[in-house]
């Protein structure tokens, strides 16, 4: 897939979104060659939405119940009204619809706090992959950036960053690892989507 320059990004967020705030944030600065066109959430609570809006970037809470359809449809529809050309989900916790997919079919990334496929699926996010993770009693575990389709954490992997697994680790601290180290490997690799040097 060719991409243009700068890249035109939307951004899906559940919560804080860490990961879109590090590519705004590089954005701004000057460090990421792209544009935040749009920055979706569906809840309107969330965290993302807020600093979203004081970073200047459009912000839309679109919830997805009780009508999945109606949102998939608003969704699509408003990624495509803002120019996105990739999406990024940043902690976006709900299945994309069919109209989404098509509509950016091979332009959807995702990151994922655990080794796939093994440690993903649906119910696999946040605290219950890491506790997966050290009941397998592996030694490390990893961040996976991948594509994204109709399955959840199904789509190809496009690059991943190995975390070491310490002795007595918790969820909760592995958890607290992993987190704080997303939003540096996500914005390392789209850097290098890019530059070219990595490829969709």
């Amino acid at each position: 897939m060719r991409l243009a320059k700068p890249l035109r990004l939307g951004f899906l967020a559940s919560g804080a979104g860490s990961s879109a705030r590090a590519m705004v944030n590089a954005i701004g600065a000057g460090t990421l060659d792209a544009e935040a066109r749009l920055l979706v959430s569906n809840r309107r609570e969330s965290e993302a939405l807020g600093w979203a809006r004081e970073a200047g970037a459009p912000a839309l809470h679109i919830p997805t119940l009780p009508d999945a359809d109606a949102a998939d449809a608003r969704l699509a529809e408003a990624l495509a009204d803002h120019g996105v050309e990739l999406v990024i989900l940043s902690g976006y916790l709900r299945r994309l619809g069919p109209m989404t997919l098509k509509a950016y079919e091979g332009r959807i990334l995702n990151i994922h706090p655990g080794p796939l496929p093994a440690f993903g699926g649906e119910g696999m996010y946040g605290a219950a992959v890491h506790r997966a993770v050290i009941a397998a009693g592996l030694r490390e575990t990893a961040i996976v950036v991948h594509g994204v389709d109709a399955i959840y954490d199904h789509g190809p992997e496009i690059a991943r960053r190995t975390v070491a697994v310490e002795a007595g680790d918790t969820a909760e601290t592995l958890e607290a690892r992993v987190k704080a180290l997303e939003p540096e490997f996500f914005l390392k690799v789209l850097r290098e989507l890019v530059s070219g040097i990595r490829l969709v």
